[in-house]
């Protein structure tokens, strides 16, 4: 595996898992000024890091650490999963969603492709 997309992905993986639990912290980081932060809010950000939290930081251990036969299915679902967001981001017209996601996406899916 190349060091720079190892790099790559677990910063991806650390940063998906990262920003789950800064909305959890603080829900209305994933908000434009003008909404406000309700009980759906909070309910969306705690389901949101329910799933990114643990594949986050299975991905990175398991690109650091292995067994190297998980990797590629784990990168495909990590970047399947930043697709979604990234719909989301891009439905919400909110740039920063679309964009960060997408990136991780792209960087997960070449990787697995890479990889495979």
């Amino acid at each position: 595996m190349d060091i720079v997309l190892v790099v790559l992905n677990v910063l991806a993986s650390l940063g998906a898992a990262g920003s789950s639990v800064a909305g959890v912290i603080k829900p209305a980081l994933g908000l434009r000024s003008d909404e406000e932060t309700t009980a759906g809010v909070h309910f969306y950000t705690r389901a949101y890091a329910a799933r990114a939290l643990p594949l986050g930081l299975v991905t990175a251990f398991v690109l650091v650490w292995g067994p190297s036969a998980a990797v590629v299915p784990l990168l495909v679902v990590s970047g399947l999963a930043q697709v979604g967001d990234s719909v989301l981001g891009i439905m919400r017209r909110d740039p920063g969603m679309a964009l960060g996601a997408g990136a991780f996406a792209v960087i997960h899916l070449l990787a697995a492709i890479l990889w495979s």
